[in-house]
């Protein structure tokens, strides 16, 4: 697969595009809360729901590792950030698939 597939199913086809638009609103709703409200208190955990699949599964792996204790702030957006594309890449593959589009070359003899 070359990269530019991987730019494409990851975020140029709708369905990729339409969640990436959906955890990028939830970002900047959960972002103002954050800076504006004296107490945003759970605010972060829509985004994180947004990659619930994986970043479940993510974030588990990371708390029996780290131990107690809530994740730092950089380790927590970037988790997220990279469940949130890991599953566009998913979904734009699915479409793509359903479509019929993504067909395996034959090998030369």
């Amino acid at each position: 697969m070359t990269a530019r597939t991987l730019v494409r199913l990851t975020f140029a086809n709708p369905a990729s595009a339409i969640y990436l638009g959906l955890v990028g609103a939830a970002v900047a709703y959960a972002t103002a809360v954050t800076l504006l409200a004296p107490d945003p208190g759970f605010v972060w955990v829509l985004p994180a729901l947004c990659a619930f699949p994986l970043f479940l599964v993510v974030a588990l792996i990371e708390g029996t590792v780290r131990g107690e204790g809530q994740p730092d702030t950089w380790l927590f957006i970037t988790e997220l950030a990279l469940c949130v594309l890991a599953q566009s890449l998913v979904l734009g593959t699915i479409v793509e698939a359903s479509r019929g589009r993504l067909r395996r070359r034959p090998r030369a003899s």
